[in-house]
């Protein structure tokens, strides 16, 4: 069964085949001739994932799913948020975002950095929407560490691994337990359920 993710990352796409499985071919915007950035204008990140999906959704008429993932430090009141990826301006530079991140809570003792990634999948299967949603607890570090990853991962600690950042972790480590692994198993678990095998 084919499905189109709302994607450029392949690092994201790795992790959402290794969960959904042999039973689905994923397919990118890029795949399908589209490499402009998707609007991203939502004022949640549920917002902005039914934005994505929808604009594949409205172009191909085809079963799809996007997601959106921001940061919640508490220290920050729960900012950057929504503009995650745009914290330190337009570029999606996250060195940038890290830099400001890390100035931002300079005066901040680790004990009071404590801090979330969410997660929500907005998946339109059959011309129905459907959602799915994760998170990851865990505290910004003092200094970045590692060199996995992507995104904030070299300043994020989760709960589960107090002395490591997601960056130093390893893939599988981090899928395992990632905000955005705990939405797709959720969604790879409601298909199962959902969509016998001899539909797909």
């Amino acid at each position: 069964m084919k499905i189109i993710f709302a994607t450029a990352n392949r690092g994201k796409l790795r992790e959402a085949s290794e969960i959904l499985g042999e039973r689905f071919t994923l397919l990118t915007p890029h795949d399908l001739g589209i490499d402009e950035d998707i609007p991203e204008t939502g004022e949640t990140l549920k917002e902005n994932s039914i934005q994505k999906a929808m604009y594949l959704y409205e172009r191909f008429g085809c079963d799809c799913f996007a997601d959106d993932t921001g940061l919640e430090v508490d220290a920050l009141n729960g900012a950057p948020g929504v503009h995650s990826a745009r914290f330190a301006g337009e570029g999606h530079d996250f060195d940038a975002n890290i830099r400001k991140l890390l100035f931002e809570l300079r005066d901040v003792p680790y004990d009071e950095r404590t801090a979330r990634f969410k997660n929500v999948v907005t998946l339109i299967i059959g011309g129905e929407m459907h959602f799915f949603e994760g998170c990851l607890e865990g505290h910004i570090a003092l200094e970045r560490g590692g060199t996995q990853g992507f995104g904030y991962d070299p300043v994020f600690v989760p709960d589960e691994f107090p002395d490591r950042t997601v960056a130093q972790l390893g893939e599988e480590v981090k899928n395992a337990i990632s905000h955005r692994g705990k939405s797709l198993r959720a969604m790879a678990a409601w298909l199962k359920e959902n969509l016998p095998e001899t539909e797909a």
